[in-house]
């Protein structure tokens, strides 16, 4: 049996694990993983002996980075390899001001199959564990702020400031990992990231958007919409949820957490991007305070729609589409991808090479 992970663990549940430590110790070893220590040795104001325990019987991450690349436009994709030998994606994306989000993954593999999708294309192995989501975000901070400060630091540059659930894997199928997870990140006490800057994206699950309105936590929710043509969607999308029943949780949502939705559209070349999938996009967004983010869809090798290959749209088609969303009063925003050089952008993630020059 593996040894048990403490990345990713409550002050609470370490406590547990280790009741024999005083107080004051337990929470040496929260703030040292927060800051992002490397091993248990580095730890280096707790005794020796205890040390050597910790190394004995637990593990500090969950998996190991086994291999990195880095795009010249900031991007870094990490590949986290498991205990059970599963291959999982992880990427820090920099913007033009210099913030660093983290884009974490919640699945090996992914069940919805969505045929744009790198990683639909991969099949699904299994749900990740709240450790392994955690661990993902350590490891990237690692990556992002070089050599780790001591107990409550950030790192030796500015490190991470946002998280966007968007690597692989369909988050709302794995609700109850993910929420342990996010607790750690969000704790006041260890990583203390604001719920504001995560965001959960999903393919379409009506009854966990349901469970999140209900439940929580209350952070930011992206829709992968991509179409509101429900017979189009339907083929391109196979494991969404009907659109009627999307609108309604997605309404239901807003009553309860009051926060804006983003409709996220991969835009495909040739199918989703006439003034008909215009007026059907304005017609779902009617009602919901949503802004609309448009991606134009990041080429993968080997995806094909009903015996055609895939392409990216024509730019010009791209910058009509948008006005023709600004006519109907829709709030349009246009994301400039990066990472495509590493296969690291929306949609890449699952196969670890770079992109063709």
């Amino acid at each position: 049996m593996a040894r048990p992970a403490l990345a990713g663990l409550s002050l609470k549940e370490i406590c547990g694990l280790l009741p024999h430590l005083p107080g004051f110790r337990h929470k040496q070893i929260c703030q040292w993983i927060c800051a992002g220590v490397e091993t248990f040795e580095g730890m280096n104001n707790l005794p020796k002996a205890l040390r050597d325990e910790l190394n004995q019987n637990y593990r500090l991450y969950d998996g190991k980075t086994s291999n990195c690349l880095e795009d010249e436009d900031g991007t870094v994709k990490l590949q986290i390899t498991l205990e059970d030998n599963s291959k999982i994606e992880a990427v820090i994306l920099s913007d033009g001001e210099g913030r660093k989000t983290a884009c974490i993954s919640t699945q090996a593999g992914c069940p919805a199959g969505c045929l744009f999708c790198k990683t639909g294309s991969l099949g699904f192995t299994r749900n990740l564990t709240s450790t392994e989501m955690v661990s993902q975000f350590l490891f990237l901070r690692q990556k992002s702020s070089g050599t780790p400060a001591g107990p409550g630091g950030q790192g030796s540059s500015p490190g991470i400031s946002h998280i966007v659930i968007m690597g692989m894997g369909e988050p709302l199928l794995n609700l109850e990992e993910l929420r342990k997870a996010i607790a750690f990140f969000c704790d006041e006490g260890g990583l203390n990231i604001s719920k504001r800057r995560i965001t959960l994206s999903t393919s379409g699950i009506a009854k966990g958007i349901q469970d999140l309105a209900a439940n929580g936590p209350d952070i930011r929710l992206a829709l992968s919409l991509t179409t509101a043509r429900q017979d189009l969607r339907k083929r391109l999308m196979p494991f969404s949820d009907p659109l009627p029943d999307l609108k309604e949780a997605l309404v239901h949502y807003q009553k309860n957490q009051n926060r804006r939705i983003t409709l996220e559209a991969v835009l495909l070349g040739g199918l989703n991007t006439s003034q008909s999938d215009a007026a059907a996009l304005a017609g779902f967004a009617r009602g919901l305070d949503a802004v609309v983010n448009l991606i134009p869809w990041n080429p993968v090798e080997g995806l094909f729609f009903e015996g055609k290959p895939l392409a990216p749209p024509l730019p010009g088609k791209v910058r009509t589409f948008a006005r023709a969303l600004e006519t109907l009063g829709l709030n349009v925003t246009l994301r400039y991808e990066k990472g495509r050089g590493v296969n690291g952008a929306c949609g890449q993630l699952g196969e670890l090479r770079r992109s063709p020059a």
